[in-house]
């Protein structure tokens, strides 16, 4: 209508006068009267954002600002202001991901004055953020600016070097060289990597430290759960393109003369998560650019096809079947959509949203049941995080009656209606508050358990079996066992597929002294509930098998598999080193050894601590040296000396090593380097004492009684150098070995020792004879 449109306007202009004149508050007043007139306009949203951050009214502010982002998502200004809004509250995750969204956006409207802007926030507020370094480099590369993008090519090659990726190191030095050969930075990390010693580590720029610090004070807040502004589905997607962009940068490989992958990936060849030809390895790298490039498009039929290409080039991964499975759900693919959201169900990262995703395809196909329970198991997940941590596993098994019960129910409207319910639930960006709020309103039952969100829902109870695991529990504390076994026998006979009911004959079984039997009992439970998706219920009961036999090899093997679909590294590392250490208790060198294997693999593509490297390839070392396979060891402990460079222990391993495999020129060089290292380091003294405790077991070696002498000299003991030298001289004379000796000889008159003259003239008497 016309006169909202002059209502509109008017409001406008009365806004943007008190902005002028720093009225903030009257500005924010009329900015607000606009908006009820055109509540979506980008521009009074704009507008009000300013005034409320002038106002020093942040998180009202943020709001503002995520609502136009939402509304305008290819414009780069709201974005950015999210950003800087979430660096002022300390939020530095929102902050950091805005950062780099608004730089791509600023770059792709060709402004890269402003896309530098952002990504350098990026690195101010995390500096080892590599991708943002990665996008500074390239860009600063093209524009001309060579020594801003040799700094940000060497801040990268530091973080691929504390990785373990060796030769992406070097390769990143070597473009630094290329593009400014004058460069006294990139000549000295040169000069660093010859002597096998850490880059620098990118450090945080001018204004970086206020939001660290916001972040501390943030953290000492009570812990709630804020709306992130994407609702759970909208959540996984932005997790999933996130982790494939990290996973494209890493397995990008922009040098045309690298043909392969060294380092750690050559130790645990064919076991990568790009175990693939080169061939195959470029079409990945290829198609997953082009997918994230159609997706932050719009174009999701080409994106999806681009992954599709992928995932058949040989790269699996939970992020790609994720954001896969939601790209065909959004074409009406839905049977190839259901296929690939299977694999993301279990991955703690993306259950939430694929089984939202699931009970929509499912609700769309009208298939009411199959929907209803895949909202169901969204609804238990969801709840869980309501509730204290000590009781959310508890507060899951509630569920599975409720479960039991739906999957028994036959009217569809019944089916129909619980969609509805929990998609409305759930299926929005303050989803997190309003299950909170909806919890506040439940009646509260002092000392029990939480009653599930679902029974608001259901309005219905499932009480016949939960009052049967009472009695049970009753006749088990009174010792009672056999009456408690057929009690729950008896209670199975009414809810068969109610896995907690299973759980605890299990548990009667191991009271009972039983433990074979329960241990079967417990493995067919989990093998339910991982085909149920329940990853976490899985791994609980698998832990237990392992408690009540611990040599229980399968178990063990299923429980990492568990893990590692769950996302929990960490802890399916450790189980691997368990697994290993069995495996080395039991003499079986070779299955311990590719444990170890699989372990680094694991570690290598994904997110866990670094420090694991050093700690597997060190055992990894040790079977090596056990079955005399020198070779191996030898490349092994290059890993762990590019990672530990000051470790005295690996660093006499190369040296010996080497000199086992007749290979002295390299035992030479790998001396010489931490030599180089220890004098770099103002520990020259530590240089003597390494190498007076590597001739203990090498007396025979005319090199290292040379290198102590050299390092005796470099600390000033030049006369107990010379001496060491004569005494070798004399030694090599006897031996008939003259020209070795007469390298001997000029070494001692480098060092310019007060008779250097006698040397010199008993050299040249040597010569001539």
């Amino acid at each position: 209508m016309p006169g909202q449109d002059d209502v509109f306007q008017k409001a406008m202009n009365e806004g943007h006068s008190a902005a002028w004149d720093q009225d903030w508050e009257k500005a924010a007043a009329a900015y607000r009267r606009a908006l009820q007139q055109s509540r979506d306009n980008p521009k009074a949203l704009n507008s009000l954002g300013l005034a409320l951050y002038q106002l020093g009214k942040f998180e009202e502010a943020l709001q503002i600002y995520l609502q136009v982002a939402k509304i305008s998502p290819e414009d780069p200004i709201p974005i950015e202001k999210v950003s800087q809004l979430s660096e002022r509250l300390g939020d530095l995750k929102v902050a950091v991901d805005a950062a780099m969204r608004a730089g791509d956006l600023f770059l792709n409207q060709r402004d890269t004055e402003k896309a530098i802007e952002n990504w350098v926030r990026v690195t101010n507020v995390y500096p080892e953020h590599a991708i943002a370094h990665s996008r500074l480099a390239q860009v600063h590369e093209k524009l001309g600016h060579t020594q801003q993008a040799v700094i940000e090519y060497l801040a990268i090659a530091s973080l691929f070097q504390r990785a373990g990726n060796a030769e992406k190191t070097h390769e990143l030095v070597e473009k630094a060289c290329q593009i400014m050969p004058q460069s006294m930075e990139a000549r000295q990390a040169q000069a660093l990597l010859r002597t096998g010693q850490l880059l620098p580590k990118p450090v945080r720029g001018k204004g970086g430290t206020g939001p660290i610090r916001m972040a501390q004070v943030r953290q000492l807040q009570p812990a709630q759960k804020t709306a992130s502004g994407l609702d759970p589905i909208a959540e996984a997607r932005q997790k999933a393109l996130t982790q494939l962009a990290e996973l494209l940068f890493e397995y990008s490989d922009e040098s045309p003369a690298a043909q392969e992958r060294r380092g750690l990936a050559a130790i645990v060849r064919g076991t990568g998560q790009l175990a693939m030809q080169n061939a195959e390895q470029t079409k990945v790298v290829l198609h997953l650019g082009l997918a994230i490039d159609a997706q932050t498009k719009g174009k999701d039929a080409q994106a999806a096809e681009e992954l599709e290409r992928a995932l058949e080039a040989g790269f699996k991964h939970p992020s790609l079947y994720f954001d896969l499975g939601l790209l065909r759900a959004r074409t009406e693919r839905l049977e190839s959509a259901v296929r690939f959201l299977q694999n993301s169900v279990k991955h703690v990262d993306y259950s939430l949203g694929t089984r939202l995703l699931l009970g929509d395809i499912h609700f769309q196909k009208r298939k009411f049941k199959d929907a209803a329970l895949e909202y169901l198991e969204a609804l238990k997940q969801a709840d869980s995080i309501t509730v204290p941590a000590d009781q959310s596993d508890e507060l899951r098994q509630l569920y599975e009656p409720m479960i039991e019960m739906q999957q028994h129910q036959t009217d569809d409207e019944i089916h129909k209606r619980l969609c509805e319910n929990v998609r409305n639930l759930l299926v929005r960006p303050d989803w997190r508050e309003q299950l909170q709020r909806t919890r506040e309103q439940m009646p509260k039952q002092e000392g029990e358990m939480p009653v599930p969100l679902a029974e608001v829902i259901l309005q219905a109870q499932s009480s016949s079996v939960l009052e049967s695991i009472n009695i049970i529990n009753q006749l088990a504390r009174r010792g009672s066992l056999r009456s408690a076994m057929d009690e729950a026998y008896d209670a199975v006979h009414h809810a068969p597929t109610y896995l907690p009911l299973h759980t605890l004959m299990g548990d009667l079984l191991v009271q009972d002294n039983r433990p074979q039997d329960a241990i079967a009992k417990y493995s067919v439970v989990a093998h339910a509930y991982s085909v149920r998706g329940e990853v976490a219920q899985a791994t609980k009961l698998l832990r237990r098998i392992i408690q009540l036999a611990p040599m229980d090899m399968v178990a063990r093997t299923k429980l990492i598999d568990q893990l590692v679909a769950r996302g929990q590294i960490d802890e399916a590392i450790n189980e691997y080193l368990e697994l290993a250490d069995i495996y080395y208790r039991l003499a079986e060198l070779d299955m311990a050894r590719k444990t170890y294997t699989t372990a680094l693999r694991v570690v290598q593509q994904s997110n866990a601590s670094r420090d694991w490297n050093v700690h597997i390839l060190q055992r990894m070392a040790d079977i090596d040296l056990q079955r005399l396979n020198w070779k191996q060891a030898l490349r092994v402990f290059e890993q762990i000396r590019t990672l530990r460079p000051d470790d005295d222990g690996v660093r006499r391993q190369l040296v010996e090593l080497n000199l086992r495999l007749g290979q002295q020129e390299q035992a030479t060089s790998e001396l010489q380097n931490y030599l180089e290292y220890l004098d770099g380091s103002g520990a020259a003294d530590k240089g003597v004492d390494f190498l007076e405790e590597l001739l203990k077991d090498h007396e025979d070696q005319a090199m290292l009684k040379r290198a102590l002498a050299q390092q005796l000299h470099r600390t000033g003991n030049t006369a107990e150098a010379v001496a060491q030298l004569d005494i070798l001289g004399d030694k090599l004379m006897e031996e008939g070995k003259h020209r070795e000796a007469m390298e001997v000889i000029n070494q001692i008159i480098l060092m310019n020792p007060p008779n250097v003259g006698d040397y010199r003239a008993l050299l040249a008497q040597m010569q001539h004879s």
